[in-house]
């Protein structure tokens, strides 16, 4: 009875040449506690689709079936089959095996080397620099039945391997594919190599190279195509809704003031920098620093300075170069009290927030020009406005004064169309950086659009010429409550 149990438990069981096994298989299979699911391959799992259940157990397979043979070709780079369920070995001879849901491609060639992976059981992967060699042969089919890939394949795999490891790791796998060809016989794969990294690394002509990243980095544009992707998601939701016009209410210039306060109050909330509401008056009415606390005085400084204008905050960018321009020079005045900062400079080392990374340092000005072509095909302000804030806010190009930039951007959106601007209350503070990172992290817009525009239809609200009565309506709406202390605004 124990040894029928086991069996239940196992997915593959191989035939065998052993007599006993013979017959214990035989007897399963009478049974009916196996089946056979291929040649030599048996299951006891009575349930899942074969084509499935050979998929999931691959790797035991192929270490089984073909021991000492070498993952190879595309499939040493992808590790899975194709999308027409082909997968490659290189091993001692050449022939295609099919099984349900796979194929296996076997392909005569030079067995496993010095350099390549154990990778499960008996089987091994081809090292990087052999993988690459190998996927720049020639190949007689194209697409997924194709033992290559293609060469903007390849060259978007090296232009990854450059983000992650960095160029002088790309210069030291060149130098071991170089040793490797020629104990493989396959220098004029290498050359085409050689061609390929050389043009990435800018010491060969970009139109020897086909793919848009790879070309984009080889001109001094590399970018994060993860985030690209991610703006693009938030561009088509976006263009494809319509949004309300909330036109702007603050028309003095005195509402306009005190909604500015507020709006440079909040904006510093969120990044933590908290005073009490007569200091902050006391700061932005003399103009001077607290004795105690000068850094942060100065961020509600430089924050008010550029909120409280109105012929700044109507400045939108004309173009690349005006949005990178506008960027420095805005981040240059907020920050301007702290010099150590480098206020109106990119950042020189890569940042994070808990466990968010953001966009690498070197590919910052890279990654806003992709993000800056979504921007310029949008036409609704509410639409402009959210999207130029999160692609500031997740490229998160400055050490420090992100979250401010990209919320000034959001509202010049919103002045220069006379849409009410947007302010984002303390007791919202948790809702909007949740929203931020959901968006970044599970490629969800819907939240983050549902969530700015809650909070659009709020601002609109917060109108007038008295200050204090536009406090005493803030206070009224629970906005300078701590999320934690699970208040909503009340409007």
């Amino acid at each position: 009875m124990e040894n029928k149990l086991k069996v239940y438990y196992k997915d593959i069981i191989f035939a065998s040449s052993n007599p006993i096994e013979i017959r214990k298989n035989k007897k399963l299979l009478d049974e009916g506690l196996i089946r056979k699911i291929a040649p030599k391959i048996y299951s006891a799992n009575l349930i899942d689709n074969p084509a499935d259940i050979i998929r999931t157990n691959l790797f035991e397979i192929l270490s089984h079936q073909y021991p000492g043979a070498l993952l190879s070709h595309r499939s040493a780079i992808e590790f899975k089959p194709t999308s027409k369920g082909v997968i490659f070995l290189t091993y001692t001879y050449t022939k295609k095996i099919t099984l349900p849901g796979v194929t296996i491609s076997l392909l005569e060639g030079n067995p496993p080397m010095n350099g390549d992976n154990m990778f499960y059981g008996t089987l091994y992967a081809s090292q990087f620099e052999r993988a690459l060699l190998e996927n720049l042969q020639i190949s007689k089919k194209p697409g997924p039945e194709s033992k290559t890939l293609s060469i903007p394949e390849i060259e978007e795999k090296l232009e990854s391997f450059i983000r992650v490891k960095g160029e002088n790791e790309l210069n030291l796998a060149r130098d071991r594919a170089r040793v490797l060809s020629i104990q493989l016989n396959m220098q004029n794969e290498f050359n085409k190599l050689n061609t390929i990294i050389s043009a990435l690394l800018s010491t060969k002509p970009v139109t020897n190279l086909k793919s848009k990243i790879a070309i984009a980095r080889a001109i001094g544009s590399a970018y994060d195509p993860e985030r690209k992707k991610i703006f693009e998601m938030l561009f088509q939701s976006l263009i494809s809704n319509s949004f309300a016009n909330r036109p702007e209410k603050n028309n003095t210039s005195k509402s306009f003031r005190n909604f500015a306060f507020f709006e440079s109050y909040f904006s510093n909330y969120i990044e933590g920098t908290k005073f009490e509401i007569s200091d902050a008056k006391t700061i932005i009415e003399s103009g001077i620093a607290l004795p105690n606390r000068p850094d942060d005085s100065h961020d509600i400084l430089g924050t008010y300075k550029l909120v409280s204008s109105l012929n700044n905050v109507r400045i939108v960018p004309e173009n690349f170069a005006h949005f990178i321009e506008l960027l420095l020079t805005r981040h240059k005045i907020l920050l301007e009290g702290r010099p150590y900062i480098m206020p109106g400079e990119f950042k020189n080392t890569n940042n994070r927030a808990g466990n968010t990374f953001f966009v690498d340092y070197k590919l910052v000005r890279g990654t806003l020009e992709q993000g800056f072509e979504y921007y310029k095909a949008l036409r609704e302000p509410f639409a402009k406005a959210a999207y130029i804030m999160f692609l500031i806010s997740e490229v998160h190009p400055f050490n420090d004064g992100n979250g401010r930039t990209a919320r000034l951007f959001m509202n010049s959106e919103l002045a220069i169309a006379n849409q009410s601007k947007i302010l984002i209350p303390s007791v919202y503070r948790d809702d909007y950086l949740l929203s931020l990172k959901k968006l970044s992290q599970q490629k969800s817009p819907e939240s983050y659009i549902k969530m700015l525009d809650r909070i659009h239809q709020f601002s609109e609200t917060v109108v007038g010429d008295n200050i204090d009565v536009m406090q005493n309506y803030l206070e009224s709406c629970n906005a300078f409550k701590e999320s934690e202390d699970i208040y909503r605004l009340k409007f």
